[in-house]
């Protein structure tokens, strides 16, 4: 058996690990097998992006979850793949361009732009797919996908067709979310709201009628320009009478009507509200309900347009509403300004502030979609992982509005409709007005065979694409085999942020294209943050780059850490320091290794070797048994911190720090037969700590493993569960044993006792299973807790100077003349006896409550006496030791 180096180099393991495994295509799976599939679609990152702690994070998780099922016996198919990301990509090529070749998209044209993204793309597109390889992440590359892949868009068409067909895509003049910087509409979950400090201002509008005027009350001036109408709540009886009357529109030469309707809020401002059906998505459903001009006064770059009139055309939206105040000011129309917090939306991807804004655009009706979803999980088809984002996501499907589809940009999947452009020349049928919906690019106009078609300009939102991520990635509309072995999916890993945009689009299109849910559990982690609590950004410069952790700690390191410290679905405060407890686990098992390594040259297998197993060996076999069980069942819940957590205590403490430390005399005897024995343990327990611990540090343990054996680890069996834990008595009793050992140490290190500087111990008490244990203990007790000399007995008489502490009904006497400080241990078991005190006092409580006593089940009834009685006993010994130091 080779030796392992002093140190473990994670950048020559990690390299030379993952070449391996590529070269081996240990990662791919086949479209066909005679395993259970078990799959996980990647949530594609965008071309734009680069590796950060949250794709860390995220990764982590599904390779954690796909290296355990693969070694468990599944066919596992991770697959990879990257979106288009359209406004993202384009934003980024534009600012590029600009800044070298200072042109501005229109100057290039449509066909040029997109030949210059697809060479980005090709150049840059797939960077953080070879970062994910850094983490270990063990997808099979060899399936890996583009949103834009000639496959994935004609999944693309085929699902706009079906929905156009079927009633549920639509194209119509409603407000939308209009980003003036991108210059296209969004959907309304990708605006994201601020709350801003802003201010009401006051205004008169004069009546037409010369009898006064109406106080209307804005947050945004600039729109006065467009208003056609002024509305008041028809209970409000400061207005019942000017209701129906008519306003002149200040800086225009227009009058509009007041009307009544309900959905103003009449404690709102000045109780008058002015309706701008053009510019605001409220006023926008008064305006349908009232039947009133729709005018929009601003372009597209939110200028204002020649419907503004020529006093404001072609100003911003801001230098238009800092001249129109100043005008109405002059013109004694404003009353008053007051501040106002109020929630202002900006884009998601370049924080500009949303225009409301009339525009043609394509939707896809919701609601029936919506009701496919809602169905799904009350059904229980689909479950959430934390339970509780089960009710964000319904409470989303509840209240959602239609999903505006379209994109006025040009990186993006191009919208499957033409139009006869007979229609704008007069020469066509009335049939020829109608959009051509195809899933190929039609030849003729079918009315009148016009060959002079116009395809739409637009472009579908990201979303959409990736909406159909799970099943288009597997070959749909054609019907693969890879569909049909690995469709429906099994676990989605994602972030809470993409709920609304992806996971419940993803489960609405896959119950309408493929009849069935996309997978039947989705599991949310939490957002890292910074210690401060804030999101990891660019601007704050706050982010920590996962490459350059990797680098300084390894990829196991972050892996374990990252799980480690995040518990279910809560956010994870993230400091680069906190990394250095995955390194330091990486360091105690590889050096437990290198001990381990030493003792196993040569190891010979008897036939009877459990007869010769120590209590240790018992012991660390019970542990193992049980870790096993509980990391099975916490990776079956998606507890992967528990997980974790249970490896981490398990390796450092039972297995490092208690299990090593207490063979090494059986491993450094004469006693071949108890030597073969613990040896035989200690590879067997090594082997299966490996495999459990492979999917979250595949690395290290297949760098250990490989000295061990000749297969490889990543696709050698993950340990099943126990059906029973063995040796329950013996591992109860070695736990009292270490109980005895710790609480030795604890009285030399509150004192100070060197630790080669060998001590007396006296134990004693009533209980003979307690003293029998510490009888057969005894030399572990002395190896372990540096005595040398125990004395084991009932009623063992108190030296006259001693220190003292007890462990269950058993009391452990040190002998301290010229060992301890007198006042220190008088210190330490005043503190230990008023502790005692309270625990008795709170079981006298419990105790003394009749409905307790009456109600609660008898085991944990009786469990809280016996828990007083001991308590009262250790009082007891406190107290009397307490007296005589």
């Amino acid at each position: 058996m080779p030796a392992l180096p002093k140190t473990y180099d994670p950048k020559l393991v990690e390299k030379k690990w993952y070449t391996f495994w590529e070269k081996n295509r240990l990662f791919h799976a086949p479209d066909t097998t005679k395993k259970k599939p078990y799959c996980i679609v990647i949530p594609p990152p965008n071309i734009t992006g680069v590796l950060h702690m949250g794709h860390a994070l995220n990764n982590t998780l599904q390779d954690i979850l796909i290296r355990w099922k693969r070694m468990s016996g599944f066919e596992a198919l991770w697959q990879p793949g990257t979106d288009h990301a359209g406004i993202a990509t384009q934003n980024v090529v534009e600012r590029e361009i600009l800044d070298k070749e200072k042109k501005r998209r229109h100057e290039l044209g449509r066909e040029e732009l997109v030949q210059r993204i697809w060479k980005w793309r090709d150049q840059y597109g797939d960077q953080i797919l070879h970062q994910l390889k850094a983490l270990g992440a063990s997808c099979d590359w060899e399936r890996t996908r583009f949103t834009f892949d000639e496959g994935l868009s004609e999944a693309v068409r085929e699902c706009f067709v079906q929905l156009y067909e079927d009633g549920l895509i639509y194209k119509g003049k409603y407000i939308v979310n209009w980003c003036p910087r991108c210059r296209t509409a969004l959907a309304d979950d990708e605006v994201e709201h601020e709350e801003k400090q802003g201010n009401l201002w006051h205004f008169r509008y004069p009546l037409v009628d010369g009898s006064g005027f109406i106080v209307v009350a804005t947050t945004r001036p600039e729109t006065i320009l467009g208003d056609t109408a002024v509305a008041v709540n028809p209970k409000d009886p400061r207005y019942k009478h000017f209701i129906g009357k008519e306003v002149q529109l200040p800086e225009t030469d227009r009058s509009i009507p007041i009307i009544a309707d309900d959905h103003v809020d009449a404690a709102f401002g000045s109780g008058a509200v002015k309706v701008t059906p053009a510019h605001d998505p409220n006023d926008f459903q008064i305006g349908a309900r009232h039947h009133l001009l729709r005018i929009n006064v601003m372009n597209e770059d939110a200028t204002m347009n020649d419907a503004s009139g020529k006093n404001y055309v072609g100003l911003t939206r801001e230098d238009c509403r800092k001249k129109i105040i100043k005008a109405l000011e002059a013109a004694q129309l404003l009353e008053k300004i007051e501040g106002h917090t109020h929630s202002v939306g900006h884009c998601y991807r370049c924080n500009t502030i949303i225009e409301p804004w009339l525009s043609d655009q394509w939707f896809v009706k919701m609601k029936p979609l919506a009701q496919l979803a809602m169905e799904a999980s009350r059904k229980k088809r689909v479950t959430f992982h934390p339970e509780r984002w089960e009710d964000f996501y319904l409470q989303w499907l509840e209240n959602v509005r239609d999903w505006c589809i379209s994109r006025q940009i040009w990186w993006g999947h191009r919208i499957p409709v033409w139009y006869c452009r007979g229609r704008d020349k007069g020469e066509c049928q009335i049939g020829c007005r109608k959009p051509i919906v195809s899933r190929t690019t039609p030849t003729h106009c079918p009315c009148c065979e016009s060959t002079d078609l116009e395809q739409d300009p637009d472009v579908l939102d990201t979303w959409f694409s990736s909406a159909l991520w799970p099943f288009s990635t597997l070959g749909w509309p054609e019907k693969t085999a890879s569909l049909k072995t690995y469709y429906p999916t099994s676990t989605l890993v994602t972030d809470r942020g993409i709920i609304f945009f992806w996971v419940a689009r993803m489960v609405m299109m896959g119950l309408k294209m493929m009849g069935k849910v996309p997978f039947p559990d989705v599991y949310i982690h939490g957002t890292i943050l910074d210690e401060q609590g804030r999101k990891m950004s660019k601007s704050l410069g706050n982010g920590i780059d996962p490459l350059e952790i990797i680098d300084k700690y390894g990829a196991d390191a972050m892996r374990f850490s990252l799980v480690l410290l995040s518990t279910e679905g809560q956010d994870l405060k993230l400091s680069t320091s906190k990394f250095e407890m995955g390194r330091n686990f990486c360091n105690k098992l590889w050096n437990a290794a290198r001990f381990a390594f030493t003792h196993l040259e040569n190891i010979k297998k008897e036939k009877n070797e459990k007869a010769k197993l120590s209590a240790a060996d018992q012991w660390i076999l019970h542990r193992l048994a049980k870790v096993t069980n509980d990391t099975i069942v916490s990776l079956e819940a998606f507890h992967f911190h528990e997980a974790a957590q249970g490896l981490y205590q398990f390796v450092w403490n039972d297995f490092c720090d208690w299990y090593l430390e207490a063979i090494k005399p059986t491993l450094y005897s004469d006693n071949a037969e108890h030597k073969n024995a613990t040896q035989g343990v200690l590879h067997h327990v090594l082997t299966t700590t490996l495999r459990l611990l492979h999917p979250f540090m595949p690395f290290i343990t297949e760098e250990i493993w490989s000295s061990l054996a000749a297969t490889t680890l990543m696709i050698d069996k993950y340990p099943e569960k126990e059906r029973q834990f063995p040796y329950e008595k013996e591992a109860t009793n070695f736990e009292l044993a270490k109980e005895f050992v710790t609480a030795i140490r604890t009285v030399r290190a509150e004192h100070n006792v060197p630790p080669k500087q060998k001590i007396t111990a006296l134990i004693t008490g009533t209980q003979k299973d307690e003293l029998k244990i510490a009888e057969q203990f005894e030399k572990m007790i002395r190896d372990l807790a540096g005595v040398e000399k125990i004395e084991i007995g009932k009623n063992l008489k108190r030296p006259d100077q001693a220190s003292t502490t007890v462990i269950r009904s058993t009391e452990i006497m040190i002998p301290h003349a010229g060992l301890i400080d007198t006042e220190a241990e008088r210190a330490r078991l005043t503190k230990e006896t008023e502790k005692t005190k309270e625990e008795i006092s709170v079981c006298e409580q419990k105790l003394s409550n009749k409905n307790f006593v009456e109600n609660a089940p008898k085991q944990i009834v009786d469990t809280q006496r016996e828990r007083l009685r001991l308590a009262q006993e250790k009082y007891e010994k406190l107290s009397d030791a307490l007296k005589k130091i």
